[in-house]
């Protein structure tokens, strides 16, 4: 598994396998395959998908961890840059189909709907993440300091899993939004019982 994580292939293969879904819904668009009503097919689906490649952001730290794969870790920038870019066209698509491109418009939504507000923190917070994914900006803000910063990542799931919840809720369809909730509620406990015990392990060799 590490020779194959190491191989020169691998990144371009990660890259394409990421890039996917968003050349399918770019041919579907074009294609008039995404049915009856193409714009919310666009909007629901690249939320979907900047909620499922969040997970697997998520998921590269505990993996690496747990079964000593230290290359997973050359995935996670562009994992991360990733679920910005398929926010950043979600974001589009509700500011073109559903608004206009109408900035007032978007603001009076983002304050009469709660889940679009959530929505926004969360593209915000992702926002400052991508800006700072950068060599120079870790160097400019310090480790400490940048992986402070980068925690946040856990906040813009929850904001992110409760958007879907919202989106979800009108329609009563739940199933998705407690698969999603399980896995981002596992990799947070994974995080939360790795920090107590590299704690205690620190404490034991004192």
């Amino acid at each position: 598994m590490k020779k194959w994580l190491l191989h020169p292939a691998a990144k371009p293969l990660v890259f394409a396998l990421c890039l996917g879904p968003f050349a399918w819904l770019f041919y579907g668009a074009l294609a008039n395959q995404l049915g009856a009503n193409p714009a919310e097919a666009l909007i629901r689906s690249t939320g979907d998908w900047t909620l499922r490649l969040l997970c697997v952001a998520l998921a590269v730290t505990p993996l690496r961890v747990q079964f000593g794969l230290a290359p997973l870790a050359r995935f996670r920038r562009m994992l991360g840059l990733f679920v910005f870019f398929y926010a950043l066209v979600h974001l589009l698509c509700y500011s073109w189909f559903d608004m206009g491109f109408e900035l007032g418009e978007i603001v009076l939504d983002v304050a009469k709907r709660p889940f679009i507000l959530v929505g926004m923190l969360a593209f915000v917070l992702l926002l400052a993440l991508a800006a700072t994914s950068f060599n120079r900006a870790i160097r400019w803000l310090g480790g400490k300091h940048w992986q402070a910063l980068h925690r946040a990542v856990y906040a813009v799931a929850a904001l992110a899993l409760l958007h879907f919840f919202w989106m979800r809720a009108g329609k009563n369809h739940f199933g998705e939004v407690a698969i999603y909730a399980a896995i981002i509620a596992a990799l947070l406990a994974w995080r939360v019982w790795n920090h107590s015990r590299t704690k205690r392990l620190k404490a034991a060799t004192r």
